[in-house]
């Protein structure tokens, strides 16, 4: 099915931030946007300092910089509040003997904890790095050993449930602080917070230092920390008033996971820095309360998911109609393929149409974004951002990005290769911690490679084709399935496990495990029921949702089980016909 050009009127394209996308994409350079920051005094780029410290010592240091809702009811909390409580938690860690570049982990729901964590981690010089919630035991342990973990911060719920279990195995983590009442083996935060001092000057970092660790699944191998530095707060800058039209009295609602990059990069960083109000939920998807929300808090920019969106879309639009949505000027959408249907149900229901953008864990922001001042065309990715160079590639036999004479292969329009962005922009990923060569196998001469297969069109707009290798999308989470099948084979019963993603109308993907059994194990209920538990247990919100019994596999030459065959099965394709398996539409 086709979908109409949505048409911005010459008003909608005045009003914007991005008000000629074309001239800027001919004249704007990185070392322009610098500028737009202010620097640590006496030098250096702090991401903690252009997020708070020049908000609060200014005019703006008696505005709203977080309004936190709960069960108890909304607390505010001042940029001038917010210098305090970083410096604050920079001062403990201080006193605690973490030295800068050593790293903090974060395993918290959505309050001003993670907030304080996040920038007072970036205010003294040590390197943040955000875990899943929902992660079982094994995922929580493996990331916080391969980041060398030094210090983690969470509840003491999430403690006894996903830390204590494997905290033998973790002997460079030498502090846990809670929120609540200690566990044996940890200290209050409140308590610790206490004795330390409300005055840190904030790290005079360089802008190459690193600065944030995110860990990315991918379908071989261990989980992939990349790792980004401080000069990516000028990418989350400009991304954020471009793409997302972000201005210092927006109202600002980005409901990721804290877990997740887009958390960090656009929940935590890029709407401080604009010196914005961010709302901060601390309660699970609901769309009365997600439409009350938007309406009693006045959200004027709201950053979500196309997963939510489709959640909402099946309360239809009388829904939506009970609420004052007045304030709402800007839409986006971000984590998966955004689908026609909703971009279109955006301006019917919401009074705006969702603006899809694109990027990765390892671009670190915005690199392909439907701006609001340039027509939208319902299922692309739009257009890249000013300073970013993207093309897509053609591919060799060998499903890499062809290069000849130490030159890549641009595609013709319209057809399909791998998408690739040229190096330079200042939140490109520096590294894969301690892997240089997977790093250095991301790269064809001066293109950094995706993994995503995408097409552009004669205008220049970009569309995504899917995923060039087998990671799940699931709600908008990078599911690696080595990662599941590996924690599935640790059952006495499983020989083999192969996973894919399976197309879901929600979630998009939902994850499903066929597992081959050890002689002496027969398959039955008890036992899948045994399975699916078993998962929860050890994977928390990445487990599988669907296990199937399989005693014959699909497997390459080289023994490894074929997933792409696997989905074809589930999809009832022939087993030659892959054309269309390479992600979810």
């Amino acid at each position: 099915m086709g979908w109409d050009l949505i048409t911005k009127t010459p008003a909608q394209r005045a009003a914007a931030n991005l008000s000629d996308y074309p001239r800027m994409r001919e004249t704007f350079d990185w070392a322009q946007a610098r500028t737009r920051l202010s620097g640590v005094p006496g030098g250096g780029l702090n991401i903690a300092y252009e997020a708070v410290d020049r908000h609060a010592t200014g005019p703006r240091g008696d505005a709203t910089a977080l309004r936190c809702l709960s069960a108890t009811g909304t607390t505010d909390v001042t940029y001038q509040d917010l210098l305090r409580l970083t410096s604050r938690f920079a001062s403990l860690l201080d006193t605690l003997g973490v030295r800068p570049g050593e790293r903090v982990f974060s395993l918290l729901g959505r309050g001003v904890e993670l907030y304080v964590t996040a920038l007072g981690t970036l205010r003294h010089g040590s390197v943040y790095s955000p875990l899943f919630a929902a992660f079982g035991p094994d995922p929580v342990r493996e990331r916080i050993a391969r980041g060398d973990g030094a210090v983690l911060v969470t509840t003491p719920e999430l403690y006894e449930r996903k830390v204590a279990p494997v905290r033998e195995q973790l002997p460079g983590m030498r502090h846990v602080l809670v929120l609540g009442d200690p566990p044996p083996g940890t200290v209050s935060l409140a308590d610790e917070l206490a004795r330390c001092p409300d005055r840190f000057d904030v790290a005079p970092t360089r802008a190459r230092d690193m600065a944030l660790l995110h860990f990315t699944s991918g379908t071989t191998g261990a989980p992939k920390g990349a790792v980004h530095v401080h000069e990516a707060v000028v990418a989350h800058h400009v991304t954020a008033a471009w793409a997302l039209d972000l201005r210092p009295d927006d109202v600002f609602w980005c409901t990721a996971d804290p877990g997740w990059v887009t958390g960090t990069s656009y929940g935590i960083i890029a709407p401080l820095t604009h010196g914005a109000t961010v709302v901060v939920d601390a309660a699970e998807f609901d769309a009365k309360r997600w439409y009350a929300n938007l309406a009693d808090q006045h959200v004027s920019v709201w950053y979500t998911a196309p997963t939510a969106l489709r959640m909402l879309m099946r309360h239809g639009a009388d829904l939506a109609d009970q609420y004052d949505l007045s304030a709402l000027r800007h839409i986006a959408s971000v984590g998966e393929p955004l689908n026609p249907e909703a971009v279109v149900w955006g301006a019917q229901a919401l009074g705006h149409p969702i603006h899809d953008n694109w990027w990765q864990t390892e671009t670190g922001a915005i690199m392909i974004s439907n701006f609001p001042a340039v027509d939208i065309r319902p299922g692309a990715m739009g257009l890249p951002m000013p300073g970013v160079d993207v093309a897509v590639l053609r591919r060799g036999d060998d499903g890499r990005a062809r290069v000849e004479g130490g030159e890549v292969t641009v595609a013709a329009a319209d057809e399909v290769g791998e998408l690739a962005v040229r190096r330079g922009w200042p939140s490109m990923f520096r590294g894969y911690l301690h892997d240089d060569e997977r790093y250095a196998r991301c790269f064809a001469g001066a293109w950094y490679l995706t993994g995503d297969l995408a097409r552009s069109d004669r205008d220049g707009y970009y569309w995504f084709v899917g995923r060039a290798d087998d990671v799940i999308k699931s709600a908008g989470h990078l599911i690696g399935p080595f990662e599941v099948e590996s924690a599935l084979m640790a059952h006495p019963a499983v020989a083999e496990v192969g996973v894919i993603g399976k197309p879901d109308p929600v979630a998009g993907e939902l994850v499903k495990a066929f597992v081959t059994l050890k002689p002496g194990h027969e398959a039955s209920d008890e036992l899948r029921l045994d399975l699916l538990a078993f998962g929860r247990r050890n994977l928390g919100g990445v487990a599988p949702k669907e296990i199937s019994f399989d005693q014959h596999l699909p497997h390459t030459r080289s023994g490894k089980v074929m997933r792409r065959l696997l989905r074809a099965r589930e999809l009832g394709l022939d087993e030659g016909d892959t054309s269309t398996l390479e992600a979810p539409v």
